[in-house]
């Protein structure tokens, strides 16, 4: 299967929908969806179905993120950082 560039994608990029791992990766929505239901059986990834809406039309999808992966902190100051 593509688990590992839908992996790579995830890690690098965070919470992302089917369809825009599909895009991203070049590989088709169909395969991208078996991937996900394999990678959430094995506990690799937390996915749910999400209904959104464009146009008034309801569009169904997949919400993806890497099961239990934090991303390291992005650089700069933070809110509340000591001096």
């Amino acid at each position: 299967m593509h688990a590992t560039p839908i992996l790579q994608y995830l890690k690098t990029h965070g919470q992302r929908l089917d369809s825009e791992i599909a895009e991203a990766t070049g590989i088709p929505l169909p395969k991208v969806r078996n991937s996900l239901s394999d990678l959430s059986a094995r506990g690799e990834i937390s996915r749910c179905s999400v209904t959104r809406f464009n146009d008034g039309k309801p569009v169904e999808g997949m919400l993806c993120r890497v099961a239990g992966y934090i991303p390291p902190t992005a650089p700069g100051r933070k809110p509340g950082a000591k001096k």
